[in-house]
């Protein structure tokens, strides 16, 4: 595991993780990279939390970091950017497609009844059956898959860490 903390450039705004007005900087992005030049072992597959293709660009920050590094990414996000919110059944595995611009770009994906779904896309080298196969086989117990519940669990450890630091 690998981590790295520095300063964005500009405020959050839903859909330009990656960049900024300028498209010359990033936000996410460049925080991401250099907490991968970290690792000594790199994997195999990327998870994202936002978006891969499902985006209004076609370039959410899992296509974008997935480009970057070549390797497989799939973007999971806790709200849609396109295609709406489809119906879905109620049981683990249901998933129902997104489509923008008449092209499938993700679908929506019930990790098990009563929760919320999930809204996955493919980033970078993995097609969206593989992507909602691997999404569901990672969420253990969680709404989202274990890598991204274990990145959010020690980010918030680093940042509970620094503010406690803070005069």
């Amino acid at each position: 595991m690998a981590w790295y903390q520095g300063t964005v450039s500009f405020p959050y705004i839903p859909g330009l993780l990656t960049f900024d007005q300028r498209v010359t900087s990033g936000r996410e992005a460049p925080l991401v990279l250099q907490a991968w030049e970290r690792l000594h072992h790199f994997p195999d597959l990327i998870f994202v939390d936002g978006q891969g293709i499902a985006h209004p660009r076609s370039m959410g920050i899992a296509a974008h970091l997935g480009l970057l590094l070549d390797t497989p990414a799939i973007g999971c996000a806790k709200t849609p950017l396109v295609g709406g919110d489809p119906p879905l059944e109620n049981r683990r595995g249901a998933s129902a497609p997104l489509f923008y611009q008449e092209r499938k770009v993700g679908a929506a994906l019930k990790k098990r009844p009563g929760v919320k779904p999930l809204y996955c896309s493919p980033g970078h080298r993995i097609d969206l059956h593989v992507a909602l196969q691997l999404v569901l086989e990672a969420c253990r117990g969680y709404r989202i898959p274990e890598p991204l519940r274990k990145a959010h669990m020690r980010a918030n450890q680093l940042r509970s860490s620094r503010t406690s630091a803070c005069p």
